[in-house]
C-alpha cells in the first residue's frame, strides 16, 4: 500500500464496484420489483382483476380447498394449498400426480398442476393467461435465467461479495460520508455525478449493507458447505433432517385406501395454538391410510422466514408433531436474516420504504458506472481533443452502462407489454414473455455497443420512458381496472399502484432523456480556458 491506506480503499472501492456493476444492476432492479411480486402477478392476469371477493375464514376456506382438490385432483401423490391472505385474495391449488406406466417423464414439475379458486365456494376462477408474472422477477434477481440455476447461484453470490466489499471499501475512503449525504451540486460535471453516487449510497446505507450480507446468508449452506461436510461425515440429509425437521415427516404409501379428515378442525386447533392464521397447508399421500396432513402459520409481522408447522394423521385428525416453536439461536438468526431479505413481514409503509431502497441501490450501482467513465473521459480529454479515439477500456464501459442503464427499463417494459399483447392461448406463453424481456435488452445492449454515444443514450432512454409511461394506457385498453375504475371503486388498488409506480418511473426516464440536450458545436468558442473547464463525456454526464 505504498499510496496509503484510505487510497488503497479507494482503488479497492473503486474496480470491485465497476468489475460486476452489470450484473448488480440487474439484480438489485429484479430484486426490487419482486418486493411486489404478487401485486405485478395481479396485474399480469387482467382477468382476476374482477374476481375480488369477500373476506374469508381460513377455515371455510380450508374446506372449499378440500372439496375442491378431492373433486379435481384424484390420483394425486401430493396437495399445495395456499390459503387466501392480505396480499392474495385467492385459493392457491397444487397437485402432483406420478407419471403413468409407459409415459415419458416429464421433469421434476412435468406432472405438476396449479390454478386459484374462489376462497368461499372452491370453484375455478376464471382461467388466467398463463404467466410468470413477478415470480420470473423474483428467481431472476437469484437464478439468472437461460443457465444452471447452481451456476448462476454462484454468479450472483460471487458479485454479491464485490458489493460487499465495495461498500465496506467505499465507508473507509469517505472522509465526509455524512456531510455529502446533504450535498448536491448540479450541472457540473464529474463532480455532479460524484454527489448523486454518494447521496444514493449514503442515504440507504443501512439497507445497502443488509440486503447484500443478508442476500449471501440465504445460501450460505452453498457458499460454506464445509461445516456441514465435516460435522456430519459429508451426509447433508442428515443434516437437513435435524436442521429442518418437518422435511422428515414423509411416509411411504400403505396401499390402503381411507377417507381424508377434515381439515377445518385441523386449522382451527393451528390457529388456537398459534393465535395466528394458517397459511399453507399440505397433503402427503391423500386418499391413502398412511396420509399426513401438515399446516404451516401465515408469516406475520415477525422478521424470521421460519414460520411453525404442524403434522397430523391425514384419517384420523390427531397430532404427531410440531416443528418450529421454539427453534434454536442459529435457526432463529438465519430465518430474521432471510426473512429481512426478502421482507415478507413488512407492513405496506416499511414495504414502499424498502422498494425505495431498493431504487436508491439501483441508482447507486448505475451513478458508480456513470462516474467510472466521466473519470476516464476526463484523463483523455486532450487526447480527444486532438481527434483521437476514445480507449478500448472506456468505449466498452460507455456502451455497457447504456446497455444496463438504460436497456433494463426497456426489456422490463417489453416483459409487460409482451404479457398483454401476445395471444392469451399462445402455447408456453410465459416462455415468450421472457423470450421478450432478453430479446429486448439484448436488442439494446447490441445497438448501444455499435454506437455508444450521447444520442444513443437520449434515444434508449426514451424508449424506456414510453414502454412504462404507456402501461397504464395499455392497462385501460385490455382490462377493465383502469384508474378510473379504481378510484371508483370497480378495480383492486393493487393494480392502481402499480400503474402509478410504471408512470413515475417513465416519466423519471423521460425527464432524464430530456436532459440529455445535444452538445455545444464543436466550433462555438469556448467561455473559458480548455485547462479548467469540465470535460463533458459523449454520454450521459450532462444529464446530471
Amino acid at each position: 500500500m505504498k499510496e496509503g491506506f484510505r487510497q488503497s480503499m479507494a482503488w479497492l472501492h473503486t474496480w470491485s464496484g465497476l468489475l460486476v456493476c452489470w450484473v448488480l444492476l440487474l439484480v438489485f432492479c429484479a430484486g426490487t420489483a419482486s418486493y411486489y411480486r404478487n401485486e405485478i402477478t395481479l396485474w399480469m392476469q387482467p382477468e382476476l382483476h374482477a374476481a375480488a371477493g369477500q373476506p374469508v375464514s381460513s377455515e371455510q376456506a380450508a374446506t372449499a380447498a378440500q372439496t375442491a382438490m378431492q373433486e379435481r385432483a384424484q390420483g394425486a401423490t401430493r396437495w399445495f394449498i395456499t390459503l387466501p391472505g392480505e396480499r392474495n385474495p385467492a385459493l392457491q391449488l397444487g397437485w402432483s400426480k406420478p407419471s403413468k406406466p409407459g409415459e415419458k417423464k416429464k421433469g421434476r414439475r412435468g406432472n405438476f398442476h396449479s390454478e386459484k379458486a374462489d376462497p368461499s365456494t372452491g370453484e375455478v376462477l376464471s382461467k388466467p393467461r398463463e404467466t410468470r408474472g413477478g415470480e420470473f422477477l423474483y428467481r431472476l434477481h437469484f437464478d439468472l435465467h437461460y443457465m444452471s440455476a447452481l451456476w448462476a447461484r454462484w454468479i450472483v453470490g460471487f458479485c454479491a461479495m464485490f458489493m460487499l466489499v465495495s461498500i465496506i471499501s467505499g465507508i473507509v475512503t469517505h472522509k465526509r460520508i455524512f456531510k455529502d449525504l446533504f450535498t448536491f451540486r448540479p450541472k457540473k460535471g464529474q463532480r455532479s455525478w460524484l454527489d448523486a453516487h454518494n447521496v444514493t449510497a449514503v442515504l440507504a446505507l443501512p439497507y445497502h449493507l443488509m440486503i447484500t450480507y443478508t442476500g449471501l446468508v440465504t445460501l450460505m449452506f452453498m457458499y460454506m458447505p464445509s461445516g456441514v461436510t465435516t460435522a456430519y461425515k459429508g451426509d447433508q440429509d442428515a443434516f437437513f433432517s435435524e436442521a429442518f425437521p418437518a422435511r422428515a415427516g414423509e411416509t411411504k404409501a400403505a396401499g390402503v385406501a381411507a377417507p381424508l379428515t377434515p381439515f377445518a378442525p385441523l386449522v382451527r386447533q393451528a390457529e388456537q395454538r398459534w393465535g395466528a392464521q394458517v397459511g399453507f397447508v399440505s397433503v402427503n399421500l391423500p386418499g391413502d391410510a398412511n396420509a399426513t396432513v401438515t399446516l404451516r402459520r401465515a408469516g406475520g409481522r415477525d422478521m424470521t422466514s421460519k414460520q411453525p408447522t404442524m403434522e397430523f394423521d391425514g384419517v384420523s385428525g390427531k397430532l404427531l408433531a410440531t416443528y418450529g416453536d421454539e427453534p434454536g439461536g442459529a435457526s432463529s438468526t438465519h430465518g430474521v436474516m432471510v426473512g429481512l431479505h426478502i421482507a415478507n413481514f413488512a407492513s405496506p409503509l416499511l414495504r414502499a420504504l424498502f422498494f425505495l431502497s431498493g431504487l436508491a441501490g439501483c441508482a447507486m450501482v448505475a451513478t458508480g458506472a456513470l462516474l467510472w467513465a466521466v473519470k476516464t473521459r476526463q484523463k483523455q480529454a486532450k487526447a480527444l481533443a486532438a481527434g483521437k479515439r476514445p480507449s478500448f477500456g472506456l468505449r466498452l464501459v460507455e456502451a455497457l452502462n447504456i446497455g444496463a442503464i438504460a436497456g433494463i427499463p426497456i426489456a422490463f417494459g417489453a416483459y409487460f407489454w409482451a404479457n398483454r399483447l401476445l395471444p392469451v392461448g399462445l402455447e408456453e406463453r410465459p416462455k415468450e414473455e421472457i423470450a421478450c424481456f432478453f430479446g429486448a435488452w439484448a436488442l439494446a445492449a447490441i445497438v448501444a455497443q455499435l454506437r455508444p454515444t450521447r444520442a444513443m443514450w437520449r434515444i434508449q432512454l426514451s424508449v424506456g420512458a414510453f414502454l412504462l409511461a404507456s402501461l397504464p394506457v395499455l392497462n385501460a385498453l385490455t382490462s377493465g381496472s383502469h384508474l378510473g375504475a379504481v378510484l371508483l371503486g370497480r378495480g383492486p388498488v393493487a393494480v392502481a399502484a402499480f400503474d402509478l409506480v410504471v408512470l413515475v418511473l417513465g416519466l423519471g426516464l423521460a425527464y432524464a432523456a430530456f436532459r440529455l440536450k445535444p452538445l455545444p458545436s464543436k466550433s462555438a468558442k469556448p467561455t473559458r480556458p480548455a485547462a479548467k473547464a469540465d470535460v463533458t463525456p459523449d454520454t450521459a454526464a450532462g444529464a446530471a
